[in-house]
């Protein structure tokens, strides 16, 4: 079985780098759908729907487990396909197959309270707010959705988002860093203003920006924590393969890289990144 990474263009690799290091015997397929990145203006109808073609591409590659390596395709289609498409997929190929997401590892290394853990209301003195920053497209700053399932868990952590409009498609472009750092300085510094200070941790809610991780650390205070959501969501598939063998992610360590764009390498900034030429396939 194949497990299939899944995102609106090169960000899933930093998930897909951190999967590889935690399971590196699993056959992984990667889909970049280029052709309609970025999707953090999108409507919501729409991610939803390229989300599900997405998924049925990687299921026809012989992907039994998609991961959604896209914050704004987790926090606005998820749920939605895991409630009302997936059972009757399931039905029509015969075979089990299931898509998870990269926003439930995020929230559960954020809050250290496991996803399904029973939740109780706690009357106990807060001594020290924890200021939690989210940088992410609007899409999913818009869904509210690192704000809600955070305080359903914790009423010691505060979370601000700064919807950054732009940086997904600068990434995806391959523009430098001299380009892209004043863009990053200006949203940590307009999200310090509206906290009132700097964040005490802070997430990179899109997996384009761990490809620029270091222009995040060089604005934010010194040693302020990142949590890293490639790093998360590698350990919880680990731990979710163990729970469920009929996923079994055995194999030979092959990847492939699939693109719904142009397909050749990827631009300079990417192979820095990965760390050697990276080619695409047509999807």
């Amino acid at each position: 079985m194949a497990i299939g990474v899944f995102d609106s263009g090169v960000g899933g690799l930093t998930a897909l780098q951190a999967l590889v290091r935690a399971l590196p015997d699993a056959d992984i397929v990667y889909l970049a759908d280029q052709a309609n990145t970025p999707y953090g203006g999108r409507p919501g109808e729409e991610i939803v729907d390229l989300v599900r073609q997405g998924c049925e591409r990687l299921f026809d590659q012989g992907c039994d487990l998609v991961v959604l390596a896209c914050n704004t395709a987790a926090a606005v289609a998820l749920r939605r396909l895991q409630q009302t498409w997936l059972p009757s997929y399931r039905a029509k190929v015969g075979r089990p197959v299931n898509v998870l997401g990269i926003i439930v590892p995020t929230i559960e290394a954020a809050t250290g309270v496991a996803w399904n853990a029973e939740l109780e209301l706690r009357d106990d003195k807060i001594e020290k707010l924890d200021i939690l920053g989210i940088f992410s497209t609007p899409a999913t700053a818009g869904s509210r959705v690192y704000e809600i399932e955070i305080a359903k868990r914790s009423d010691a952590v505060a979370v601000f988002s700064e919807p950054c409009p732009t940086l997904a498609r600068q990434i995806e472009a391959g523009e430098d860093g001299d380009a892209i750092r004043p863009v990053v300085e200006a949203h940590v510094a307009a999200l310090s203003r509206r906290i009132g200070r700097p964040p005490d941790r802070a997430i990179l809610g899109c997996t384009h920006y761990e490809i620029i991780a270091e222009l995040f650390r060089a604005a934010l205070p010194a040693g302020t924590p990142l949590i890293h959501q490639p790093a998360a969501t590698a350990d919880a598939i680990g731990r979710y393969l163990t729970r469920h063998p009929e996923y079994a992610a055995c194999g030979s360590g092959g990847r492939r890289f699939l693109t719904t764009g142009k397909p050749g390498p990827q631009n300079g900034l990417v192979e820095r990144f990965w760390g050697a030429p990276l080619l695409f396939e047509a999807a």
